[in-house]
Formats: C-alpha cells, structure tokens, sequence
C-alpha cells in the first residue's frame, strides 16, 4: 500500500481540488492515478461499457451517475475488460456491483456504494463533459490521483514524491 495524497497535498495544495470524502475503495489496487476520461450518465451504463474496450493506458475513467444508489454502473465483466485493456481504474459518483470479483482485479476503483441491481442498457449517456460532483469540477483531460485518503484532482499530471 502506498499513501500519495498526503504528500501530493504537501507539494501541491494550490493545485489540487481535493473530493468531499464520500467514497469507498473497492478495487485491488490501493492507490492509482492517469488523465481523466469523463462519462456522464444516469443509470445506464452504455457509454462505459463502450469505452472499456478502448485502450485506456495511463487513464481513470470519471463516472458522473448523478449520484443513483439504485443501479450499478459498473459490475465485474466492464472492470476485467478495463483491466485487461490497460485502464489505471475508475471514479464513479454512483454504485458498482459485483464487489467480491472486483477485489481481485488489478484496478482502482472508487465509488459511493455497492448496489446489486444492473443498470437498463438504453444507450444514453455522454463523454467528455465536464462533470461536478463531491465539490468538485473534472474534465476531460485533467489529472486524478486516488488512495486510501481520498481522491483529488489537478490541471496537469503532477510528480509523484
């Protein structure tokens, strides 16, 4: 386990925007960070299930859900695809499922709860917007840094100490 925030938050606290603390690690790795890929959606998990399948080296995939406890965004199958395509791991304002598989796979994940219930596949769902959550702005192309402490966002990629 490594701890980066708190030192990130040393070096660099004019640069950071630092998540109110509402989230719960699920995934196996403890800490991860890479550029942000934002996906906005309520409920319906399409528009991850697509960006899965992309080569998602040196990137975290920010799941804005509108904050929805009642449907997964992201269960076991996406998150071994994401593994396996490279993704560093996942933010998502809303529930995943299927947390017992997921700890075994070697990616990040953050999330607000874990909920039994699949999303509806109606293919909605947007990319690259600036989402606003958790007192927060991210956008595309921003920087997110994730461990134990929490969860915090930067303009450009940081040194890591």
């Amino acid at each position: 386990m490594k701890d980066i925030l708190p030192d990130l938050c040393d070096l660099y606290p004019e640069q950071l925007q630092i998540a109110e603390p509402i989230f719960t690690s699920y995934g196996k790795r403890s800490h991860f960070y890479g550029e942000v890929v934002t996906v906005s959606c309520f409920e319906d998990n399409s528009r991850v299930r697509e960006l899965v399948n992309e080569n998602g080296k040196g990137k975290v995939m920010v799941v804005d859900g509108g904050g929805s406890k009642r449907r997964a965004l992201l269960g076991d199958m996406l998150a071994e695809k994401a593994a396996n395509n490279g993704w560093e791991g996942f933010v998502i304002y809303g529930a995943i499922r299927d947390i017992a598989a997921q700890t075994t796979l070697n990616i990040g994940i953050h999330a607000l709860c874990a909920h039994p219930m699949p999303t509806e596949k109606r293919g909605l769902g947007d990319l690259g917007k600036t989402l606003r959550f958790a007192g927060m702005a991210i956008s595309q192309g921003d920087y997110i840094y994730c461990d134990l402490n929490g969860i915090a966002v930067s303009k450009q990629l940081l040194a890591l100490p």
